[in-house]
């Protein structure tokens, strides 16, 4: 009897320490992604990023809701313990440190806010907290306009992406740059610029690198704008996107240096792989080709490493500069646009509104024999996700035209902005769901996540489309065994409509 009890017990403790009991998920089907919980925050501007503390149950989330009459500045905290109930039950003021917050990240019961200026072209700040009183910790001065923020996996280092971006005039345009905190030495902290990558201008852009601006010659350093970052497992490398510039850093964050850039290069929307409905008035959503291409320029970027390569994953939403003092965009339709009609036989015919006249092309690319026509057509983003290989920047993988294809077929596809860049991803994070690699894809014009097991990153495979709110900017995953109710949960924060969702696999 007692050797039974004995047999009996120790199964038990295998059992218990098996994967099933050590990963929560492992009976989760991530192709059935249901909405569980909801809160509104606020209007236009509220609920942008989100960031979720494990060690308190709570979601802090950037409230930066404009009002003529009472502009707010805050983190609101929002109680997590039931998500079907969430509730805010504390808000932290950002008024005593500049600007608007922009990015929130969690580590071990510490917040760290990105805040700009109130002149934007200044240096701005990190502040961080304790996630249980709300107590500030440190304010670290990082580079201007402090746009994205994240701690490193392991905790050491907090990084920020430093956009850098010019005044209205363009008279004043701060370096871009990325900082990079070191959590155990004091919050020191040391801000790395491009600089060193001046020589390389030509080269880089003769790939795919966009330097630009209202002069012939702009300065490399400030012309750069870092968008976004993800840094790999092991706390030694952090990715940055360049969104604007339509490339990807690579920092060394063991040496505090950059390393490379890799230059993204564009997309041939004339392949049948990459047909896209490219006008806002032609009465129908009809994915076609066209002699245009796309720059990547990705936004949200999240990495995963298999057989010792990163695999870099990005949300391709492009971007354009449009100041009083410089504008590089432009209808197709335009006048001022001309097409070069040995290449264009047609040309007349494409600058139709129902045509390709609605599309806006940018002015800094595609007159390549300085004439007064123009050889090619460069759109804004790529309407995708991407996959590039972190080594050396090259491509592994385009979702092409999948995106939208999901979106046309859900009935959310956003007609009107056909002309501009499409469903417009944004924001992109990565999870282990059921044993899988999943991919969610925020798409701000289709107010949708798109859902995809990504176990082989070289061939991503569709699984859902869940709607959220007006202009999902935030995505966020919680893994099952950090979650409050020990299930995966996506929260997926939109700025239009302030409402944050929370989703769960069944």
């Amino acid at each position: 009897m007692q050797k039974l009890l004995l047999s009996f017990a120790l199964l038990f403790f295998i059992y218990s320490c098996s994967d099933h009991r050590l990963d929560p998920s492992i009976n989760e089907n991530p192709a059935n992604f249901t909405e569980i919980g909801s809160i509104d925050i606020g209007d236009i501007g509220a609920a942008e990023i989100s960031a979720y503390d494990p060690v308190t149950g709570r979601l802090f989330v950037v409230n930066n809701f404009v009002s003529n009459t009472n502009p707010v500045n805050k983190i609101d905290v929002i109680d997590m313990s039931n998500p079907s109930a969430m509730k805010v039950i504390a808000s932290i003021s950002m008024a005593p440190y500049g600007g608007a917050v922009n990015s929130l990240s969690v580590y071990n019961g510490k917040l760290a806010a990105a805040i700009e200026s109130l002149n934007k072209q200044e240096n701005g700040k990190v502040a961080v907290f304790n996630t249980i009183d709300y107590k500030e910790l440190k304010v670290i001065t990082v580079g201007a306009l402090p746009d994205m923020i994240t701690f490193s996996p392991d905790g050491r280092f907090i990084i920020t992406a430093n956009e850098g971006e010019p005044n209205d005039a363009y008279t004043i345009d701060p370096v871009g740059s990325v900082s990079i905190i070191s959590v155990e030495d004091n919050y020191s902290v040391v801000t790395l610029d491009f600089a060193s990558f001046a020589p390389q201008q030509a080269a880089l852009m003769a790939k795919g690198l966009r330097i630009f601006g209202p002069t012939s010659n702009p300065d490399f350093a400030r012309n750069i704008e870092p968008e976004y970052v993800t840094v790999s497992d092991d706390s030694k490398t952090a990715w940055v996107t360049l969104q604007e510039n339509n490339a990807i850093a690579k920092i060394n964050l063991t040496s505090k240096s950059v390393t490379a850039i890799f230059p993204l290069g564009f997309k041939d929307y004339n392949l049948d792989i990459n047909a896209i409905d490219i006008s806002d008035q032609d009465n129908a959503i009809a994915l076609k080709k066209w002699p245009a291409f796309g720059m990547y320029q990705p936004d949200g970027i999240s990495v995963f490493e298999a057989g010792g390569v990163p695999y870099l994953f990005t949300a391709n939403e492009g971007d354009a500069r449009e100041y009083t003092g410089f504008t590089e965009m432009r209808r197709v339709s335009s006048n001022a646009t001309v097409l070069d009609p040995v290449i264009f036989p047609n040309a007349a015919t494409l600058k139709l509104p129902a045509q390709m006249g609605r599309l806006n092309h940018t002015i800094t690319l595609g007159n390549t024999d300085a004439d007064p026509d123009f050889e090619a057509i460069y759109s804004l983003g790529a309407r995708s996700f991407s996959v590039w290989n972190g080594n050396d920047g090259s491509l592994v993988f385009d979702s092409k035209n999948d995106l939208e294809q999901r979106c046309i077929s859900a009935g959310v596809y956003d007609d009107g902005r056909s002309d501009d860049k499409g469903v417009e991803p944004e924001g992109i994070a990565l999870g282990q769901v059921g044993g899988r690699k999943i991919a969610f894809v925020g798409m701000e014009r289709s107010d949708a996540v798109g859902i995809y097991d990504v176990s082989n990153p070289t061939a991503p495979v569709f699984l859902q489309l869940v709607k959220c709110g007006d202009a999902p900017e935030g995505v966020l995953f919680i893994p099952a065994n950090n979650s409050p109710i020990q299930k995966s949960l996506l929260i997926v924060s939109s700025e239009n409509d302030g409402v944050v969702k929370v989703y769960r696999p069944q």
